[in-house]
């Protein structure tokens, strides 16, 4: 098949991973968390690409199954669980040791076992194993920027699933049998040239995306250990573990001598420009991408998140988002103060419970609820606002009660919220069916329970409120 992505002859790595990150958002190919740049690309279809890891003979013979902890592989770490293999899951940035063992409960459902495969799962349900443990890998599942049909892969440049790798092959992990395998979208299935790939660069034997499953009989040789060179001193503070293999590597007689400091290290080679574009552009984004994606759930890793996510969109799209209640950045994970009024908002995480408004000025006081039950245990509300925008039902306003399994959206008026109904009919989350109706109060006339909460009229300035009709048109006149 031709890839959709061409390269260009004399790219780099780093042009190859902008080139797929620009055309996934350019198409709208991805879920949350957006935007895709510097990350593992969560993109949709995943989930499907996923399963496919159980059709591979390879999986049928496995017992100890490694994969990487990206918002994307969710669905793989799902289909180890339900086939009751050993699910290990390295540590966020090798912090306290190199992997986790994922126990679920005993005699798991279904839906314990699809939260244990989420990031809050990994965190909840696992053991640490350390070095000394015999670990024996069978399949390595891992996500890619980029990949070739000849088994050539490229990351989101910070290099940790090559070390990783290099690390089980100094445990004893893994052996030439491994089996490597990577989930993309079919987009992400490019042509990279040969002389990109380094010795310590993992290549994979399997590429799963949503259509196809590709054998890439790859003859490169994959990494044959830590290649210490690559690193230095300042990695070494930062992984502990590392320490400990270099010790346990010195005292088998190897050498594990390390390479110097980078030399965009030094303040007299600040300025020195050609090497900015390959060396520096990974690294920009490193406070951000603190941790491997879906270990970035803390509530002030997801604040500092979206706040990035807002400061990289033009002013008139956050003010026009923001109007239809579509945006999801601004104003999305707030809660009023009670006893406040006029716009005063104080930061809550997503996952607690109350009225999430999409813009304070800019709900009408007037609106029409939609009642959204079903809602299955350990869903995010991230994930029903993904959802929601996917079918073109985003609200002005969402009210999240996760802990009684239900959510209320508020709509500008009776059609919108008729043809929000009528997408929302058949929506199906984490295996499970939701009913969407108008909430009961509607038929008197009123809003749904969450009326209450709602500012008083005199609450939001007449002066930035846009009247019901006009929502979004309203910003977008403003910034003309």
């Amino acid at each position: 098949m031709e890839p959709v992505i061409q390269v260009n002859p004399g790219a780099t790595k780093w042009d190859i991973r902008q080139k797929v990150w620009d055309y996934i958002e350019e198409k709208n190919m991805a879920n949350f968390p957006r935007p895709v740049h510097n990350r593992i690309p969560n993109f949709k279809g995943a989930f499907t690409a996923c399963a496919r890891v159980s059709e591979l003979q390879a999986f049928t013979q496995t017992v100890e199954v490694k994969v990487d902890p990206d918002k994307p592989l969710e669905g793989a770490r799902l289909a180890v669980l339900q086939a009751q293999k050993t699910l290990l899951v390295p540590t966020p940035r090798l912090r306290t040791g190199l992997f986790n063992r994922i126990t679920p409960p005993q005699g798991a459902s279904k839906e314990q076992l699809r939260t244990c495969s989420t990031s809050q799962g990994v965190k909840d349900f696992s053991v640490p194993v350390g070095l000394e443990a015999k670990v024996k890998v069978d399949l390595v599942v891992v996500g890619s920027v980029a990949v070739s049909e000849k088994g050539f892969r490229i990351g989101k440049g910070e290099g940790y699933a090559d070390m990783e790798y290099g690390m089980m092959v100094s445990m004893g992990a893994v052996d030439e049998s491994t089996v490597v395998v990577t989930v993309v979208h079919d987009c992400q299935v490019v042509d990279i040239p040969e002389e990109l790939i380094g010795s310590h660069d993992l290549t994979v034997d399997y590429i799963l995306t949503p259509t196809r499953v590709i054998k890439t009989n790859c003859q490169l040789p994959k990494p044959q250990g830590i290649i210490w060179t690559k690193l230095n001193t300042e990695k070494l503070e930062k992984i502990p573990i590392l320490k400990k293999l270099r010790a346990l590597e010195e005292q088998d007689g190897k050498d594990v001598t390390l390479g110097e400091m980078p030399a965009a290290a030094e303040p007299s080679l600040q300025t020195v420009q050609p090497k900015r574009q390959t060396r520096q552009r990974p690294r920009q984004n490193t406070r951000q991408d603190a941790d491997r994606e879906p270990m970035l759930d803390s509530k002030q890793d997801r604040g500092a998140e979206e706040e990035q996510k807002a400061r990289l969109r033009p002013a008139r799209v956050r003010k026009e988002s923001r109007g239809e209640g579509r945006g999801g950045n601004e104003g999305e994970v707030n809660k009023r103060r009670k006893g406040k009024s006029g716009g005063n908002m104080k930061e809550k995480g997503p996952e607690e419970e109350g009225s999430e408004v999409m813009s304070q000025h800019k709900v009408p006081l007037s609106v029409t609820t939609v009642y959204l039950g079903g809602i299955p245990a350990g869903l995010r509300v991230s994930e029903l606002k993904t959802a929601l925008r996917e079918k073109g039902a985003g609200p002005l306003r969402l009210t999240w009660q996760g802990a009684q399994h239900r959510a209320f959206l508020d709509y500008s008026d009776p059609q919108a919220a008729e043809q929000a109904l009528e997408s929302l009919q058949g929506l199906n989350l984490n295996g499970h069916s939701l009913q969407a109706e108008l909430a009961k109060s509607q038929r008197g006339g009123k809003r749904s329970g969450q009326s209450n909460r709602r500012p008083r009229p005199s609450a939001a300035p007449k002066s930035k409120t846009a009247p019901p009709d006009t929502k979004g048109d309203v910003a977008a006149k403003t910034e003309q």
